[in-house]
């Protein structure tokens, strides 16, 4: 058995996600809910399953009873090989009552379960980002690079690097430095109007891998890119993965190559969610050859009565009785009552809308019944009033009260 085969996955899925309120009011970040039938943690298990990674822990923390319980309804690999397993891990507490205190922390808390699959790789990825990649081109520049650690690269131009954390490389793709949010983001070799920003994605060898989180726990650091990567750049080989050279197949000639966004904000997440639709997106979740998976809805199909519907997606199980729906998103058992109109807006599960909304550039979370003639978005400072209302304009209607909750969908 080569390197390449025998990895473990540990995807870092305890993110609060506070600026993602109030979708996050009463579930964790990778827990929401995007496009028709997806959850953002989707993106990241089906990255790991499509490049044959089958070894997968999900590490919770968060209001992590909805992601949960998505993750045992759609993401049961088959019993019958022992190392074929999604299992959910929460904190466990051993060394005292302490929760993950950064992503490092997180895995050192569960060295157990590295030490007892006893990998040659450790595959560490994070569950808050919405994008396609084969994995197993990033572990084969790995191998053959004989890196110890390879950290996942992503071009972005310098004036938004600061927003990362920034790789600075030769030209060889050798890390010899790493720092938070820069003022001045060191220029990608060969391009001084780029940076490297990390994706918060990495390969490790094992021994590695254990021997730095002891290392950052006795100097109480808590956090890979802040505490674990600087100190490895000056011992160990670290090399930068530049994701554009990632050819996930299936992607079409429209599709924006090397597509992948950090979806942390309500706005990002909006605007991730408005290019998945269209004729030409620029991420398409329609690709046989690299599906997104998620839960096997039981549901009945749509029911159209009346509608004039563009470039927009809609769930199963939704009742449009008679409505105009233009680049939206309409999820599972939404009622859409008659003369309703619905423009750049995203409709969350099991909501009804009432006869003669109006909604525009807005989201609405999960069971909310949407009165006959509201207008959400077509009047800002109204909307300030009553709504979470980002930067951008966006209206937020937040989850629904427990006791007004329609059918059978939770957070």
């Amino acid at each position: 058995m080569s390197a390449r085969d025998c990895v473990l996955a540990i995807v870092l899925a305890g993110g609060e996600g506070t600026r993602l309120n109030p979708l996050t009011a009463e579930r964790s970040k990778p827990a929401v809910p995007f496009g028709g039938r997806y959850r953002i943690v989707d993106f990241v298990l089906s990255n790991l399953v499509n490049s044959n990674i089958y070894s997968i822990y999900v590490l919770v923390q968060y209001k992590s009873q909805s992601l949960i319980e998505h993750i045992r309804e759609a993401w049961v690999l088959g019993p019958t090989i022992p190392s074929h397993f999604i299992t959910v891990v929460p904190p466990q507490m051993i060394e005292g009552p302490e929760w993950f205190q950064g992503t490092a922390d997180a895995v050192y808390q569960n060295l157990a379960l590295i030490e007892a699959n006893d990998p040659d790789l450790v595959a560490v990825f994070g569950a808050d980002h919405v994008y396609r990649m084969d994995l197993r081109q990033m572990i084969d520049v790995h191998v053959e690079r004989a890196a110890d650690v390879t950290v996942a690269a992503l071009p972005v131009p310098r004036a938004d690097a600061r927003a990362f954390g920034v790789i600075d490389c030769d030209a060889s793709g050798r890390i010899r430095g790493f720092v938070e949010k820069p003022a001045a983001p060191p220029a990608m070799p060969g391009d001084p109007d780029r940076a490297y920003a990390s994706m918060g994605n990495y390969v490790f060898r094992t021994g590695v891998l254990v021997e730095a989180l002891v290392q950052a726990r006795d100097h109480r650091g808590t956090d890979f890119g802040r505490d674990v990567l600087p100190r490895l750049i000056a011992t160990k080989r670290v090399h930068a993965y530049d994701f554009t050279a990632n050819a996930c197949p299936g992607l079409r000639d429209y599709e924006e190559r090397a597509y992948w966004r950090d979806v942390g904000t309500i706005d990002a997440y909006f605007a991730a969610t408005m290019d998945t639709l269209g004729a030409q997106p620029k991420f398409d979740l329609l690709n046989p050859r690299w599906p997104i998976r998620s839960s096997n809805y039981q549901g009945p199909p749509a029911s159209i009565g009346r509608a004039r519907i563009e470039e927009s997606d809609i769930g199963a199980g939704v009742l449009i009785k008679d409505a105009h729906i233009r680049r939206s998103v309409i999820r599972s058992e939404v009622v859409l009552e008659d003369d309703v109109v619905i423009e750049d807006s995203i409709v969350l599960d099991s909501c009804v809308i009432g006869r003669g909304a109006r909604i525009r550039r807005a989201i609405i979370d999960r069971h909310n019944e949407i009165e006959p003639g509201m207008r959400i978005g077509h009047d800002v400072q109204g909307d300030h009033g009553r709504y979470a209302v980002t930067p951008s304009g966006i209206a937020v209607v937040p989850l629904a009260p427990l006791d007004k909750r329609r059918r059978r969908f939770g957070p």
